[in-house]
């Protein structure tokens, strides 16, 4: 573990964030209002995370174009619009406990992490995890990370009143809507029938452990794995 750590803060010294960023940060936000983003704690959130640290140098120039890019481990950081429309879908206030599956870059758990949401994600590519644990050391953002298989939730940290999957699921997590509170909240892309993408749900669990889903539109996601992986 020292040895990938050490590795990864050899190759990130220097965060920048300069006028410039924040000037494409805020043409952002106006991108995303004319999407349907309505949520004003979520478009503060996206106007404050860097997202340009997330990406590799060769993607830094269009960071904040709404559009998706490839960071390593067959795994992508999902475009603005759609960070944005899950974290609208969730429901987020200050204070609540959010479990994310699939930390990926490490964005998504930042901004929910800059809308005063205390999170845990779980990242089951090893190579990955790393990467992104230092990146997030260098940042504001207080996000508690672990390396491990998704499916099987953070038990020890349980109840949360959100869970949030970045990746594409065949079928409903059992064992993470057990982990979730009465009236919690999980976002999850779930594979169509077609088998060619993922339709949006947000899944409520209610007060006598029924579940209540709603569906938002398709998606593409990559898809949610068990094994942990060195890629």
């Amino acid at each position: 573990m020292r040895r990938f750590l050490a590795y990864f803060r050899a190759m990130i010294t220097h965060i920048e964030d300069n006028y410039r960023h924040k000037g494409l940060r805020k043409q952002l936000v106006d991108i995303l209002r004319t999407k349907g983003i309505t949520d004003e704690a979520v478009l503060s959130a996206i106007n404050e995370v860097p997202r340009h640290v997330f990406l590799d140098s060769s993607f830094v120039e269009l960071a904040y174009q709404d559009q998706a890019f490839p960071i390593g481990s067959g795994q992508t950081i999902s475009q603005p619009s759609t960070v944005a429309f899950q974290t609208q879908l969730l429901g987020v206030t200050k204070g609540m406990k959010v479990l994310e599956i699939g930390t990926g870059s490490g964005y998504q758990a930042c901004v929910l992490a800059a809308m005063g949401a205390k999170v845990f994600s779980i990242e089951r590519q090893r190579n990955l995890f790393f990467k992104t644990k230092t990146i997030l050391e260098q940042l504001p953002f207080r996000v508690k990370t672990f390396l491990g298989d998704g499916y099987e939730g953070l038990p020890t940290y349980q109840p949360f009143d959100r869970v949030i999957i970045t990746a594409g699921a065949p079928t409903l997590p059992t064992t993470l809507i057990e982990q979730m509170k009465p009236n919690g909240v999980m976002v999850i892309p779930m594979d169509n029938a077609e088998g060619d993408g993922q339709t949006m749900l947000r899944v409520t669990k209610m007060e006598d452990g029924t579940l209540k889903k709603e569906e938002f539109g398709d998606f593409k996601f990559v898809p949610m794995l068990k094994e942990i992986g060195n890629d």
